[in-house]
């Protein structure tokens, strides 16, 4: 009878873990799948933000670049002015 119950208990047992190993295969991918779309997410805000960067800079470069040319003009002519008198 002992033997029997034991037998029964170890059935049970092996059944539950492969039930168990099921969830935590499950589990995994799951946890897998998420992972892989947060940093698909992270990937594109960081990208976008990039991008937003590189625009901000590129228009602030053009504007550094318009007042120099501005202040080199504004130089050429006291500098022909100058030569003038």
């Amino acid at each position: 009878m002992k033997k029997i119950i034991l037998a029964l208990a170890f059935v049970a047992m092996i059944s539950c873990q492969d039930k168990t190993k099921e969830k935590i295969e499950d589990a995994k991918d799951a946890i897998g799948t998420e992972v892989e779309q947060k940093i698909d997410t992270v990937t594109e805000k960081a990208e976008s933000a990039i991008d937003t960067a590189k625009a901000k800079v590129k228009d602030k470069v053009k504007d550094v670049v318009a007042k120099g040319a501005e202040k080199v003009e504004e130089g050429a002519k006291k500098i022909q002015e100058s030569v003038k008198k």
